[in-house]
Parts: structure tokens; C-alpha cells; sequence
């Protein structure tokens, strides 16, 4: 029943910008907190940031200062801006639930959008 389409990442240079979309289905959206996760080559999944379903964030310590996540409930989508992109940033990019568990807890996930920073 679940579905997260991911949008808008792309090749860009460092320095520059992209605002990923979530699209997800689903009644509960508005109440429940939201996360953007990214998966680099060679690396495990990890979390990136966090909405709450109150508009609190959160952010790790590699995308502060240059990451902003916000949502829009009426239309049941998740955005992510991201300025600044370095190198390191690269990766596919999910949408998902949060939760404080570990990643790896997650059973379900979309395709995700690939976003690649050039040097």
C-alpha cells in the first residue's frame, strides 16, 4: 500500500544545488515523521535528516548548514534542498519513515533518486 517516489536529484558541480521531491502515498503522512536517507557507492545506508510530523528537524553533522528538509502535507511530499553539494555527497537518495532504530530495521524502500556532485 506503501509507495515513496523519489525525484529531482541529478549531475551537478560542487558548489552548486538540487531540491529533491518524496512523493508518498498513503493517509498517515501528515502525522508521521519523515527522514531523507542516502546510499554512497560502497557504503551502507545511512540517515541524513529528519522532519517531525510538527515541521522539527534534524540533521546529521555532515549536511548541516547546507541541507534544509521541509514538507508539504497537503500534497503528501517531502523535500529536501540541498546546497552547497560536495563530492562526499553523492549518492542515491531515499525518502522514508524516521525512526531512531537502526536503519537496517527498514524493510521497505523506493528507488530513489541519484544525485552526483563532480569536483
Amino acid at each position: 500500500q506503501v509507495q515513496l517516489v523519489e525525484s529531482g536529484g541529478g549531475l551537478v558541480q560542487a558548489g552548486e544545488s538540487l531540491r529533491l521531491s518524496c512523493r508518498a502515498s498513503g493517509t498517515f503522512f501528515a502525522i508521521t515523521a519523515m527522514g531523507w536517507y542516502r546510499q554512497a557507492p560502497g557504503k551502507q545506508r545511512e540517515w541524513v535528516a529528519t522532519i517531525t510530523s510538527g515541521k522539527s528537524t534534524n540533521y546529521a553533522d555532515s549536511v548541516k548548514g547546507r541541507f534544509t528538509i521541509s514538507r508539504d502535507n497537503a500534497k503528501n511530499t517531502l523535500f529536501l534542498q540541498m546546497n552547497n553539494l560536495k563530492p562526499e555527497d553523492t549518492a542515491v537518495y531515499y525518502c522514508n519513515k524516521y525512526t531512531s532504530a537502526p536503519v537496517s530495521g527498514i524493510n521497505y524502500w523506493g528507488q530513489g533518486t541519484q544525485v552526483t556532485v563532480s569536483s
